[in-house]
């Protein structure tokens, strides 16, 4: 399995999101999606990415976890005035900054484009996204209409092939 041939160098993937300020000296809530959430930090330089598409990149952010979630601190901002205005921003990073998935293991975004067939040979077009519940994670397959499927495997996630680009479902093709 060719880790480039995967996914384009320039692919970005979302690790966090700036909610608002801590405290008083510039410090923002960061909502990491990291595992630990503290992991955000090594993954550098950020694209900081506002509601309008519009980018920025930073480098040397900081941070901490605290029991309420991390807190960190951007260059460029110093009071508590700039981190409201970073309310919003998410944090996005290239591909090729996170280290490869351990064998069995894959980022989502690594699905993202893999054609989704169920066990019958039905075609469910390709993988749009992934999302959590919180009861389970979902693969959305966009084809001839959307299908929403419980990632749950070996239920209805039969197989993953990368080298062939192929997601294989247990799913009824008229659910």
């Amino acid at each position: 399995m060719n880790d480039q041939a995967r996914q384009p160098a320039q692919r970005m993937i979302q690790l966090g999101k700036v909610h608002g300020a801590f405290g008083v000296r510039g410090e923002v809530k960061l909502e990491s999606f990291t595992e630990p959430r503290s992991a955000i930090f090594r993954y550098q330089p950020w694209v900081l990415r506002d509601a309008r598409g519009g980018e920025r990149a930073c480098e040397g952010a900081r941070g901490r976890e605290t029991p309420k979630g991390v807190v960190a601190t951007l260059p460029g901002i110093e009071d508590r005035d700039g981190a409201e205005a970073a309310r919003g921003l998410e944090v996005w990073v290239s591909r090729d900054a996170l280290p490869p998935p351990k064998p069995g293991e894959y980022y989502w975004v690594d699905l993202e484009g893999l054609r989704v067939r169920n066990v019958d040979g039905a075609d469910f077009g390709v993988v749009s996204h992934l999302f959590s519940t919180g009861a389970n994670d979902v693969l959305v397959a966009h084809g001839e209409r959307e299908r929403m499927i419980p990632f749950v495997v070996p239920d209805y996630i039969v197989s993953i092939d990368f080298d062939d680009g192929l997601v294989t479902v247990d799913w009824d093709a008229e659910f």
